[in-house]
C-alpha cells in the first residue's frame, strides 16, 4: 500500500503544491521514507531511478524549514554534477510556492568562487552544490555549516564514481548536528565506506521497482568484480574453455579498450583472437560478423561498441559484454530474444558500474542472474588501469 499524500504530513502549502503538480499518491519509497524523516532519523534510501528519492529529499527539506532572517543555510544538498544540481534546484522552485525561501547553486559553472561566497554572506536557506565546490567555499570561510538542519547526499553512487568522496566526508565532519540522508540506486563497498564514515547508526530503506512490463530478453549472467584488473583475469579464465566459448563476441566500449583487451587475449590464446573493424591492430580483422563466423581459425572476436551498431547476434552462442555500453538501448536491443535457441550471454561489471546494471534491469523488467566468482579467479588488490601498457 502506497498510502495517501496526507500521510506524509507535509505542510499545507507543500501538500497543495504537490497536488497541483499532479502527484496523486506517494511512491512506495516515499511512504516508507517519510515517517522516518519526520522522526528525525538518519537514513539511507536505496531505489532505482523514478522511485522518488530526489522528490522525497526536496520535500523533506522544504518541510523542515520555515523562513527566518537567518544568514547561514539550513539545508546542504550535495549532487554529483552541475546538470543534476540544476534539476534539483528546479524541483525546489517547483514545490516552493508562496514562500520566501532563498536558494543557491554552488557549482563550478564559470561563476567566480569569490562572487559565490559573497552571495552566501547575503543569506541563503538552501544550498544545492557539488561536494568539491561546497568544500572550496567552506575553506574560504564563506560557507557556514553551523545551522545545517538537513544534509543530503543525492546520487551517492555517482558522487563516489566521480571521486568526490573526500570533500563529501569533510563537509559532513564540519556539521555540528544535523539529520543526514543518503540516496543511492545501489550499494557497494565504496558507498559502504562513505556511509560508515559519515553516519553513526543509519536506518536503511530499500525498494526494487522493475516496472510492470517485462521484455522478452535472453537470460543474462552477471559477474560483479571489484576492479578492471579482475575483469581481465575473469575474461582470461572463462575464455580458456574453448569448447564453451567458441565463436565468442567480446564487446568493449572504445577502440582504446579494444586494443587493450585484444593484446591481453592474444598473449594467452594466440591467433584465434581477432578484432572487428580494426585493421590497424592486426591483419586478423573482420568487418563483417559473417566472415568471422565462417573463418576456420577465429574463435574470439573483440568489438568496440562504437564500430558496430548491429544488434542481431543470433548466429553466435556466446556473447560477453566486458564493458556495459554507454548506450543502454543498444544493450537492450542485443538481448531481445529473436529465436528460441539458447545463448550464453555474460555481462561483467565493477562496483562503479553497478548502477548501470540496475538501469538495464529496470529497462527490461527483469534481473540478471548474479554469478559466483570462480574459486581460482585472482582478485587484483591494486586495480589495473585501462591505460596500463600491455606487451604484444
Amino acid at each position: 500500500m502506497k498510502g495517501t499524500l496526507e500521510q506524509l504530513k507535509l505542510s499545507k502549502q507543500l501538500l497543495n503544491a504537490v497536488k497541483q503538480e499532479g502527484f496523486l499518491s506517494p511512491t512506495e519509497l516515499q511512504s516508507r521514507l517519510f515517517p522516518r524523516i519526520n522522526g528525525g532519523q538518519d537514513l539511507i534510501a536505496i531505489g532505482p531511478d523514478g522511485s522518488g528519492k530526489t522528490t522525497s529529499c526536496v520535500l523533506a527539506a522544504l518541510n523542515k524549514i520555515k523562513f527566518t532572517e537567518e544568514i547561514a543555510p539550513r539545508i546542504l544538498y550535495l549532487v554529483p554534477d552541475i546538470e543534476t544540481g540544476e534539476e534539483v534546484l528546479d524541483v525546489f522552485h517547483t514545490f516552493n510556492r508562496n514562500r520566501d525561501l532563498r536558494f543557491l547553486g554552488l557549482f563550478a559553472d564559470g561563476k567566480n568562487l569569490d562572487s559565490q561566497v559573497l552571495d552566501l554572506t547575503d543569506g541563503v536557506d538552501v544550498i544545492v552544490a557539488t561536494p568539491d565546490r561546497a568544500r572550496a567555499a567552506y575553506l574560504k570561510l564563506g560557507l557556514n555549516l553551523n545551522k545545517i538542519l538537513l544534509f543530503v547526499i543525492d546520487d551517492a553512487e555517482e558522487i563516489v564514481k566521480k571521486g568526490l568522496t573526500l570533500p563529501t566526508v569533510e563537509l559532513a565532519r564540519g556539521i555540528r548536528k544535523s539529520q543526514f540522508i543518503l540516496c543511492t540506486s545501489v550499494l557497494h563497498e565504496r558507498i559502504d565506506k562513505l556511509i560508515a564514515t559519515v553516519f553513526e547508526a543509519p536506518n536503511f530503506i530499500e525498494v526494487e521497482d522493475l516496472g510492470n512490463e517485462q521484455l522478452n530478453t535472453i537470460d543474462q549472467l552477471l559477474y560483479q568484480v571489484p576492479n578492471f584488473g579482475t575483469k581481465i583475469n575473469l575474461l582470461l579464465l572463462l575464455l580458456a574453455d574453448a569448447e564453451v566459448f567458441d565463436k565468442t563476441l567480446v564487446f568493449v566500449n572504445s577502440k582504446f579498450s579494444q586494443e587493450t583487451i585484444y593484446k591481453q587475449l592474444k598473449t594467452d590464446f594466440g591467433d584465434v583472437v581477432a578484432v572487428f573493424n580494426a585493421p590497424e591492430l592486426t591483419e586478423n580483422s573482420f568487418d563483417k560478423l559473417v566472415d568471422f563466423k565462417l573463418s576456420p581459425k577465429g574463435r574470439l572476436l573483440v568489438i568496440a561498441n562504437e564500430t558496430m551498431q548491429e544488434t542481431d547476434l543470433t548466429d553466435f552462442a556466446s556473447i560477453i559484454h566486458f564493458d556495459i555500453p554507454t548506450d543502454s538501448l543498444l544493450y537492450i536491443q542485443r538481448v531481445l530474444r529473436k529465436l528460441d535457441e539458447e545463448q550464453l550471454f555474460l555481462t561483467f561489471c565493477t562496483d562503479l558500474e553497478l548502477a548501470d546494471v540496475k538501469k538495464l534491469e529496470q529497462m527490461q523488467g527483469k534481473k540478471m542472474q548474479l554469478m559466483e566468482l570462480p574459486d581460482d579467479l585472482y582478485i587484483e588488490t591494486k586495480s589495473k588501469k585501462k591505460g596500463d601498457k600491455t606487451e604484444d
